[in-house]
């Protein structure tokens, strides 16, 4: 049991190179709130392992022989695999980072992150938060035709956008509601609705909708009396 009371992130490693995946383990095996619970060398073994070890956090390569980390993506949120995937890649173009995040990923970093970056990111995306790499965000704020359409945004009421706001920020439905002074039940609905409007998959892809949007914290400031 770590400081916080809870259980140490459970992550699964996905990479096929084994010295990688040998140096990943041996650093993240030594971080009080972080336990690596198994390796995988393809994207298939990454979607078995997934699937019978559950763990908190996949970090998934990209490139990998076989089944790659996108078709794993996909096959892990087509399966219903609660864990929430980091990709940590080699990659650099652009190209590859919105089809990674459509297919699932809640974060995009690359192989020569700082070491300890990469486990305060583990940290952040186990929260709930989305994470990206400099460039990687800048690839997502400027790639896709939808990132200029706010038709959707602008279909939003005022309650929606607010619970958009707070889904940016990495909380869950639980805090939502407590910040907003509604049931989980309310924001649980408000949450279908919006993804629906602004025509995304999940929470994910919902908060970098926001951020390419320019929907920041400040909108979720100032009062929260229930109202639905």
């Amino acid at each position: 049991m770590t400081a916080n009371g809870r259980g140490p992130i459970r992550v699964l490693i996905a990479d096929d190179h084994p010295v990688v995946r040998q140096g990943l383990r041996t650093f993240l095996g030594i971080q009080d709130d972080i336990e690596v619970v198994g390796e995988a060398e393809d994207g298939v073994s990454a979607v078995k392992l997934a699937e019978s070890l559950e763990p908190d956090i996949v970090l998934m390569d990209l490139k990998m022989p076989g089944a790659d980390g996108l078709v794993a993506l996909t096959e892990l949120r087509a399966r219903g695999v609660a864990a929430r995937v980091l990709v940590l890649t080699s990659v650099t173009e652009r190209g590859h980072v919105l089809p990674a995040v459509q297919a699932g990923a809640a974060g995009y970093l690359y192989k020569d992150v700082d070491p300890q970056a990469l486990v305060q990111a583990i940290r952040a995306v186990n929260d709930g938060h989305v994470l990206f790499a400099a460039d990687a965000a800048e690839a997502m704020l400027a790639g896709g035709p939808e990132s200029h359409d706010d038709r959707g945004l602008a279909a939003l009421t005022e309650r929606e956008r607010e619970v958009l706001v707070h889904i940016a920020r990495g909380r869950s439905n639980r805090e939502i509601a407590r910040a907003l002074v509604v049931s989980e039940k309310t924001v649980k609905t408000h949450v279908s609705n919006l993804l629906m409007k602004l025509g995304v998959q999940d929470r994910t892809q919902a908060a970098l909708y926001a951020v390419r949007h320019g929907v920041g914290p400040s909108d979720a400031d100032g009062d929260a009396a229930a109202r639905d």
